[in-house]
């Protein structure tokens, strides 16, 4: 199938492979001048937060970081593409999905595996990354497989609502943290009750009533 603006925007790959969280090479003694912004209209490397005035009009997506992995926040990136088909998981109540494949840590018996990486997945959905639909569009076995969103076929929108997101075990910095290669379980690092943390006055023992001396 071919990578045309009708299946797969221009922008896609440059922004699949653009070297993310590395210093501004302008701003890089200001604080936050890491590069986590990519311009979709311009289509070159990603730049810091102080580096977006050039691109004023444009349409910038934010890359997160989740284990040394690129994410992006669904309801921003599913503006720009049709996203069906690509598992999503969930952080801090945020549906992300990983920008790249990421490898295996172990091998598990699944039901339903990514296409292209073998990466075990929910049953409704095919691929676990947008590096990895993308590679299933240029393998040309669907011809109904787009980023397109004109093109979203009913099909596939099960996989952005019913099916759910995965959701995945929580590190503590941004994004997720998926340590197995099944979807697990968000997990809070020992987050104790509500109630113990209230105290309660101790209750008083109540005097029983005092025996008189028989006659």
């Amino acid at each position: 199938m071919a990578n045309d603006d009708a299946t797969v925007p221009p922008w896609l790959s440059p922004m699949l492979r653009a070297n993310y969280f590395a210093t501004c090479p302008f701003h890089g003694e200001s604080t936050k001048s890491e590069c986590n912004l990519f311009c979709l209209d311009c289509s070159g490397d990603a730049f810091c937060s102080y580096c977006s005035i050039h691109h004023k009009d444009h349409r910038i997506l934010q890359i997160r970081r989740s284990s040394y992995h690129n994410v992006v926040k669904v309801n921003e990136i599913q503006k720009h593409l049709d996203i069906s088909s690509v598992q999503t998981y969930v952080i801090n109540s945020a549906k992300i999905v990983f920008l790249n494949e990421r490898p295996r840590v172990r091998t598990v018996k699944a039901t339903k595996t990514c296409q292209i990486c073998f990466r075990s997945l929910l049953d409704c959905f095919g691929f676990c990354s947008l590096a990895c639909k993308l590679g299933g569009i240029k393998h040309g076995d669907d011809p109904k497989l787009s980023f397109s969103l004109s093109r979203n076929s009913s099909r596939e929108m099960f996989c952005l609502g019913v099916g759910g997101p995965a959701k995945i075990r929580k590190t503590g910095i941004i994004g997720v943290d998926d340590h197995s290669n099944t979807p697990g379980v968000i997990t809070s690092p020992g987050t104790p009750s509500i109630h113990s943390h209230l105290t309660y006055p101790k209750q008083r023992r109540r005097k029983g009533v005092p025996c008189r001396a028989p006659f």
